[in-house]
C-alpha cells in the first residue's frame, strides 16, 4: 500500500476538482494524505478516509518570512509523513511542496492549472514567479499541464523540460454533470459562472449587457478580493453570488458565456456543455479548446466588447432547436474528449510507473 500526499492551497481545489482521483486513490488500496489549511470540509475528506496534515497558507501574500516557513512546512511534512509520492496543486504548493520532495527525493507530480495574472502580465510579479517555479520544477518528477499554450509558454522559457504531460484540464465528471432538458425560455438566458473580477472579462459583459436588453444575464459568482461588481443596476442583470450548486442555474440558460482573459482549462465551460449546454466565450488559450466554433459554441475576441457583443446576438439568431442541437452536441464533445476518468487514469499510470 503507497502513501500518497496531496498539496492544495484549499479543501474546495478537491472537491470541485480532484474528489473522483481521491476517491479512486482509496479505492486502489493506497492511503490518501491532505496537506491543506484547515476548514470545515476536511472533516468530509477524512470521513472519506483521508488522513489530514494541516498547514498554514497564505494564497496570495509573498512575504519572504511566510513563503520560508511554508517551505520548511512542508520539509517537515515529509520527513513525518514519508509519502511514496506527492500530487501538489496551485502556485505555492506545486512551488515548495516541489522544493520539498527534491530534498527527501520523493517523486512529485506537479499539476499547473493555469498561468495565473501574475505570469500572464510581464514585470516583476512575472519574473518573482517565473523564477519560483523554475526552482520548483527541478523537484518535480511529472509536470502536468491543462492546454498547450501553457506547456509551450514553460518549455520557452526553458523552465520545463521533457518532464510534461498535458490533461484535458481538470476534466468533467460526466456522471454529475449530465444533460439537462433544455429551456423555452421567452427571452434567452445566458450565465456567467465565476469569480467577478477584471481578467474574467466582467467589464466587457457588463457593457454588452447594457447594449443588449432583449437578453437576460444571469451572474453566479462573488467579487473578488474587494473587487467592484459591474453587474449591478443593470435591468436584465440578476446576480445570485456564489453558488454551490450551478446546476439550477444551467437549467434556465441557454449558453454559458465566459470573456475571460486567461484559463487554464474552464472548468465552468465544461461543466455546462456536459449539461448540453452551448459555449460563448473569448478565443483564448483554455476556453477555445472547450468548443467546437459554430458547431458546440461561438467564440470572440478577448476584451473586445464588440466581438462578445456580435457573438451573442450570433447565437440569438438561432432557433431554440438549433440551440438544443448544438447543447447535445457539446455533450457529445465531453464525452469524447473531456471525461474525468481520463485525468484520473493519468494520476494512475505515474504511480505504477514509479
Amino acid at each position: 500500500m503507497s502513501k500518497i500526499l496531496i498539496a492544495v492551497n484549499h479543501s474546495m481545489t478537491i472537491f470541485n476538482f480532484r474528489l473522483e482521483l481521491v476517491q479512486r486513490l482509496l479505492d486502489d488500496g493506497h492511503n490518501v494524505v491532505i496537506s491543506s489549511p484547515y476548514d470545515e470540509r476536511i472533516e468530509e475528506l477524512k470521513a472519506m478516509g483521508c488522513d489530514y496534515a494541516p498547514v498554514t497558507l497564505s494564497r496570495h501574500g509573498m512575504n519572504p518570512i511566510k513563503e520560508l516557513k511554508l517551505l520548511n512546512a512542508y520539509k517537515k511534512q515529509l520527513k513525518e509523513i514519508k509519502p511514496n509520492a506527492v500530487f501538489t496543486y496551485t502556485i505555492k504548493p506545486n512551488v515548495y511542496g516541489a522544493m520539498a520532495c527534491k530534498k527527501y527525493n520523493i517523486p512529485c507530480a506537479m499539476n499547473i492549472t493555469g498561468l495565473g495574472t501574475a505570469i500572464e502580465n510581464p514585470g516583476l510579479a512575472q519574473k518573482i514567479a517565473l523564477f519560483l517555479y523554475k526552482q520548483g520544477i527541478k523537484g518535480a518528477k511529472t509536470v502536468f499541464f491543462q492546454n498547450k499554450e501553457n506547456m509551450q509558454f514553460f518549455k520557452d522559457r526553458k523552465i520545463v523540460g521533457e518532464n510534461c504531460s498535458l490533461l484535458p484540464g481538470s476534466g468533467v465528471n460526466l456522471s454529475k454533470f449530465t444533460p439537462i432538458e433544455y429551456p423555452e425560455n421567452e427571452q434567452i438566458n445566458l450565465v456567467f459562472v465565476g469569480r467577478i473580477m477584471r481578467d474574467k472579462g466582467v467589464y466587457e459583459l457588463a457593457q454588452v449587457a447594457r447594449k443588449l436588453p432583449q437578453i437576460h444575464f444571469t451572474i453566479v459568482g462573488d467579487t473578488y478580493e474587494g473587487a467592484e461588481n459591474p453587474f449591478l443596476n443593470i435591468e436584465n442583470i440578476e446576480c445570485v453570488g456564489h453558488q454551490k450548486n450551478v446546476i439550477p442555474f444551467l437549467e434556465k440558460a441557454n449558453a454559458v458565456v465566459l470573456p475571460s482573459y486567461h484559463e487554464g482549462m474552464a472548468n465552468v465551460l465544461l461543466e455546462a456543455a456536459a449539461c448540453a449546454r452551448p459555449v460563448i466565450a473569448s478565443n483564448v488559450h483554455g476556453c477555445y479548446e472547450t468548443f467546437d466554433e459554430g458547431i458546440t459554441g461561438f467564440g470572440f475576441e478577448m476584451k473586445n466588447t464588440e466581438a462578445l457583443k456580435q457573438a451573442i446576438l450570433k447565437f440569438a439568431e438561432l432557433s431554440v432547436e438549433q440551440m438544443r442541437e448544438m447543447g447535445i452536441k457539446a455533450r457529445e464533445k465531453m464525452e469524447n474528449e473531456f471525461d474525468r476518468n481520463i485525468v484520473v487514469e493519468k494520476y494512475c499510470d505515474f504511480l505504477k510507473n514509479l
